[in-house]
């Protein structure tokens, strides 16, 4: 690798990278990019398909904007800042920086992971004269605003493809004008580790029952005091149920606040951020996910893979998920449709027991690691392969 450039911080480079020791050209390069390596659903898929690209034909190589987050460890990382705004100077002379880079690396296909990763990598790229550049839509868009759903959307059109992780989030930049076949809907994917059985985090209770909500505590989108108004009901209704919310984030103080206003007490437990997801998912009867907005919930896909049936509100690409009877999606802000639907499930174990053997085999078949690395596979190659179609096309023409 060369000495690092003023233009660029370098993060957890080292001189003896896969890519310094790759022939230049051997297979195509790929550059995965982000904004951060938080703990959300969108890092973890990133760090995943990172990961399971195929060494053997691909070159891959990382960026992100901001050097943080627990998801950091075990990766070689290249750090473009964009200096606190997209706009000024300092972005564009990241976006040289970073379209150098992408150039000196002979990248071939330049994929963007989410909205600042969108807003950088995809002009710079461009720029680059990068074959195949992608972008990704990870949300359904909604929580924009209207100044940045315009920019995304000029971004979008920049690039060759769109990877959405829903059909929803797919019909969204439809709706805004992408045109149909640059909207590539690929689900996310799960490691086998989600799909084996393990044991319980947390020891059963004789008699009790239990429902999950897996969310970090920092947005309000989350809608977690919907989840908590819903207990309240069911704690009524059932009195040997007890709650677990797993995640963390600055809105966990206001929610535990509200969980003793509730009076839900000790029938509510606050586990912080978790890494044993499966052995949590082995300790529920059920999760929920109450969320204003999702596009493709890692939650509910972990969940499926555990077996265990799920209540979600009918947003975004919940119910692509929970159809044919693989859970239950019922209206988003209502809190006593909430609670009906958890408390049916909870009365009916055989339902139970039908609704997790459906969302687990269904999960085997499409939520898989391996599917989705091989879709995002199969969609570099189509795509590398079309522009080398066009360019001969073009050669062809002009001599």
């Amino acid at each position: 690798m060369p000495p690092a450039t003023d233009d660029i911080d370098r993060t957890g480079l080292r001189a003896d990278s896969p890519i310094a020791k790759l022939p230049e050209k051997s297979s195509p390069g790929v550059f995965l990019m982000i904004e951060s390596l938080q703990t959300g659903g969108s890092e973890r898929q990133f760090v995943a398909l990172s990961r399971s690209l195929d060494p053997g034909h691909f070159r891959v190589s990382l960026g992100c904007i901001k050097a943080t987050g627990p998801l950091l460890e075990g990766l070689t990382l290249e750090r473009f800042p964009l200096g606190g705004s997209v706009y000024r100077f300092q972005s564009w002379r990241t976006r040289v920086a970073l379209g150098r880079y992408l150039h000196r690396y002979s990248v071939s296909i330049a994929h963007a992971f989410d909205f600042y990763s969108n807003l950088t990598l995809v002009p710079a790229a461009r720029l680059a004269r990068i074959p195949v550049v992608i972008a990704s839509q990870r949300q359904l868009g909604d929580l924009l605003t209207p100044a940045q759903s315009r920019l995304q959307n000029l971004i979008f059109r920049w690039s060759d493809a769109v990877v959405c992780n829903s059909q929803a989030a797919a019909e969204r930049l439809i709706d805004a004008g992408l045109p149909e076949r640059k909207a590539r809907v690929i689900w996310n994917g799960l490691a086998p580790e989600n799909f084996a059985t393990t044991a319980a985090a947390l020891p059963r209770r004789p008699g009790w029952l239990r429902v999950g909500m897996i969310a970090r505590m920092n947005s309000r989108a989350k809608n977690h005091s919907l989840f908590l108004r819903a207990a309240s009901r069911v704690r009524e209704a059932l009195p040997q149920v007890e709650f677990i919310l797993v995640g963390d984030g600055p809105f966990r103080t206001e929610l535990e606040s509200e969980a003793a206003g509730l009076g839900l007490g000790e029938r509510v437990k606050f586990l912080g951020d978790r890494r044993d997801i499966p052995s949590i998912l082995a300790s529920l009867d059920l999760t929920a996910l109450s969320s204003d907005s999702e596009s493709l919930s890692n939650a509910v896909i972990e969940s499926m893979a555990a077996g265990v049936p799920v209540v979600a509100t009918n947003v975004g690409g919940n119910p692509e998920l929970l159809a044919e009877e693989r859970g239950i999606a019922v209206p988003a802000y209502d809190d006593a449709a909430f609670a009906a639907a958890l408390i049916k499930l909870l009365q009916n174990e055989q339902l139970r027991a039908r609704m997790g053997q459906s969302c687990r085999s269904f999960a085997k078949e499409n939520l898989t690691l391996h599917k989705m690395q091989r879709s995002h596979e199969q969609l570099y190659m189509e795509l590398l392969q079309s522009k080398s179609r066009k360019n001969r096309v073009v050669q062809q023409s002009s001599s």
